[in-house]
């Protein structure tokens, strides 16, 4: 017991938790504002913007989140000298955001997608039948009964969001927990179990409410046939 008092007062490991919350609440807001403009191209009778979401999709569902942060810092900072601060830790920090939320919108959208899939073909005619356009047909009928379908899988989304918030140590966040973890480990190499615990837990006391809240919202918001 003394060995996890010694630990949780030498590190900041509260602050590292705090990091990888906020990363995963911006992240989250942004991934759903592009995978909802996404689900939208998808299901658009424009070829164009279909083909286009289907290739964003189809990318960056594919490729790994390592190297889109690895990219962050190296390409879209260090070769286009993109930035969003002169500040260090905020310029890496919304690099980090940027990335998650690029990778994170393309599962949003299928999460969103298959909602979609849910609602009766009949809710599109009938929208259709009252002249609305796809717009109107999209946002005043679809959407909102896409989104009551599909909140367990947006919840599973929002939780592997925050699993994947440890990544941003590839994008130079040096403050988020893995870091911590390598640099806890580095220091006290005999506590490697107590370190490991102490990460587990913490993500087990964030995540378990997440996936019980979204488990009763799916219920509660279910569309009853």
């Amino acid at each position: 017991m003394s060995d996890f008092v010694t630990l949780l007062t030498s590190y900041d490991v509260l602050g590292a938790f705090k990091v990888n919350v906020e990363l995963t609440v911006w992240s989250a807001l942004f991934s759903l504002v592009i995978g909802l403009v996404l689900v939208m191209m998808r299901i658009s009778p424009v070829a164009s913007l279909r083909g286009f979401a289907t290739g964003y999709v189809e990318l960056f569902k594919n490729m790994p989140l390592t190297i889109i942060m690895v990219f962050m810092v190296l390409g879209a900072f260090g070769q286009l000298k993109f930035q969003f601060s002169s500040n260090f830790d905020t310029n890496f920090f919304w690099l980090a955001v940027s990335g998650l939320s690029l990778y994170t919108a393309a599962f949003v959208c299928e999460s969103l997608r298959s909602g979609i899939n849910t609602v009766p073909i009949g809710q599109a005619e009938a929208a259709r039948s009252l002249g609305l356009g796809f717009m109107q047909s999209a946002s005043i009928v679809i959407l909102p009964q896409a989104v009551r379908g599909s909140v367990a899988p947006l919840g599973n989304t929002l939780i592997a969001l925050l699993k994947n918030s440890t990544v941003a140590a590839a994008a130079s966040v040096g403050t988020e927990t893995s870091s911590l973890m390598s640099s806890m480990i580095e220091n006290n190499g005999s506590m490697i179990i107590y370190i490991f615990l102490i990460f587990a837990i913490g993500y087990v006391i964030m995540i378990i409410p997440i996936g019980l809240l979204t488990t009763w919202l799916s219920n509660k918001l279910a569309v009853r046939r």
